[in-house]
């Protein structure tokens, strides 16, 4: 899986979503500081899979409901890596049930 994580997210979560996964940070990719629609756009072109982030108001900013792509929001308290890789395997597991909307919301229970 081809997995992007957003700006506002520690670079060193991406350690933390396994082998198998090809994760890229926007850093990685040069696309700092771009809008969501831009962005949005790198991403399918770049053929990426799922978009991780914390911007619980992405999905009412852009239209994604026919996205290539599925954006997971993680909800933790903080966006500390030690808070969201707690995250990772809800993500992981709601990935694997498939059958998935545009937009998934990763929180503890």
């Amino acid at each position: 899986m081809k997995i992007l994580l957003d700006e506002s997210l520690p670079r060193k979560l991406k350690m933390d979503f396994g082998v198998g996964n090809e994760v890229w940070s926007v850093s990685d990719k040069g696309w700092l500081g771009k809008k969501n629609g831009e962005l949005l756009k790198l991403m399918i072109a770049d053929s990426f899979d799922l978009f991780v982030t914390v911007d619980q108001n992405l999905q009412y900013q852009q239209k994604i409901e026919k996205l290539p792509l599925t954006i997971a929001v993680l909800c933790g308290a903080d966006n500390r890596r030690s808070t969201l890789q707690n995250l990772i395997p809800l993500l992981f597991a709601r990935l694997n049930d498939g059958d998935l909307p545009n937009v998934i919301e990763i929180s503890v229970i």
